[in-house]
């Protein structure tokens, strides 16, 4: 069984960070030129308009000047270190391409697996142990301490510290979901596809069955080992640890989703 839990802590940082900013992009209509009324004169077809934003949110006022993406690494480590804690940041962070790597990780957390170059966060402390029987393993209620510094540091994390934090850097975000081959699909939609999909993570409590039909273990129900990789690391850190990430994701979506004004 693969170390997949740095994949929702990362996401729990990008979805922080990616909250209150919409990066307006400028949208070029093509209207068909007015043309005299000639019976034989050929239908022009209207090129489709880009699709629309399901899930803006309104850009910071007179925002300061930003590095490019490719220059982005130490404005956003400076970023998280006023977020988490430099100390702390220090020691679960990837510094290189991390912009780029928490995009790639996000959009990657509702399929099977992430590659292992792309990761933001390094491991977390600790092997993965198993417990039960020879026969019935099950999963070791002592991996879940393992990520309880994780959930504290998000514990002590200030959302809306974190909606502001977005705010500054959404733009780049926008940059490196568009770098993907995305275009012009946006990068605040996908974010609320991928919490709503990790919200829908099964509320395991109890033993955990697994399996081990080679040298790595899988979780004995088809169903929970079909999950995604987002999903079974939520499973993986115990039920306590992901109930609180539930929460937080919940806390987050609400500030990432504008509600409709009512008349």
């Amino acid at each position: 069984m693969n170390d997949n839990i740095k994949w929702i802590a990362a996401a729990v940082v990008v979805v922080g960070l990616a909250v209150g900013a919409v990066w307006y992009r400028s949208k070029m209509h093509d209207t068909p030129p007015v043309k005299p009324p000639v019976t034989a004169a050929p239908v022009k077809a209207i090129p489709p308009e880009e699709p629309e934003i399901e899930h803006p949110i309104p850009a910071a006022p007179t925002p300061e000047p930003l590095p490019s993406l490719a220059d982005s690494d130490p404005a956003a480590r400076n970023a998280l270190a006023d977020l988490f804690g430099k100390e702390d940041i220090e020691k679960i962070l990837v510094p290189q391409d991390v912009i780029r790597h928490i995009v790639v990780t996000i959009d990657n957390l509702p399929t099977e697996q992430v590659a292992e170059r792309i990761r933001p966060l390094k491991p977390v402390a600790g092997q993965f142990t198993a417990s039960g029987t020879e026969d019935a393993p099950t999963l070791d209620p002592a991996n879940y301490e393992r990520y309880r510094p994780l959930v504290q540091l998000l514990r002590n994390t200030d959302t809306k510290l974190l909606i502001a934090t977005y705010t500054r850097y959404y733009p780049l975000f926008q940059d490196a979901y568009e770098s993907l081959g995305h275009p012009p699909k946006y990068f605040n939609d996908r974010m609320i596809q991928v919490i709503d999909h990790l919200l829908a993570t099964p509320d395991l409590r109890g033993p955990v069955a697994l399996t081990q039909p080679g040298v790595l273990y899988e979780y004995a129900d088809p169903k929970i080992e079909a999950l995604s990789a987002g999903q079974k690391a939520l499973i993986r850190m115990g039920g306590d640890n992901a109930t609180f990430v539930k929460h937080k994701l919940r806390e987050i979506r609400a500030a990432l989703v504008v509600q409709p004004k009512r008349n």
